[in-house]
């Protein structure tokens, strides 16, 4: 069962792989945006996964980060989230990303339980 408070906490380094001009989301040589939603959104996934059934996982449906400063390849990135409300299925999160220097990004994301398998039967099914 999720409770409130449960708080996760995923990193990366910025490599060429996840900078705005390799992931189409930019020209310059930094921590692409998308990317680091990904990880906050791993951050999230990961820390209420151990308090599913068997056979449920989450999905995002909403994301509000702000961006708010760049980060260079070579750096060290990280997420941290924390369970700040529940309404039955429904799960929000305080989000924050961090570099070597300090907050890069922060927000709300929201998540729903679901039944793995009967929302990829409805997905599989349009």
């Amino acid at each position: 069962m999720v409770k409130l408070g449960i708080k996760g906490r995923q990193e990366t380094t910025v490599t060429t792989a996840n900078i705005a001009t390799n992931v189409g989301s930019g020209k310059v040589k930094v921590f692409a945006t998308p990317m680091m939603i990904s990880l906050i959104e791993k951050a999230a996934v990961l820390s209420i996964e151990p308090c599913l059934e068997e056979g449920q996982s989450s999905v995002g449906t909403h994301i509000n980060v702000s961006h708010c400063a760049a980060t260079p390849i070579g750096m060290k990135v990280w997420a941290e989230t924390e369970v700040i409300e529940i309404d039955r299925r429904k799960v929000c999160f305080s989000v924050k990303a961090f570099d070597e220097r300090g907050l890069i990004g922060e927000g709300t994301h929201e998540r729903f339980i679901i039944d793995v398998e009967k929302f990829q039967s409805k997905a599989e099914n349009k």
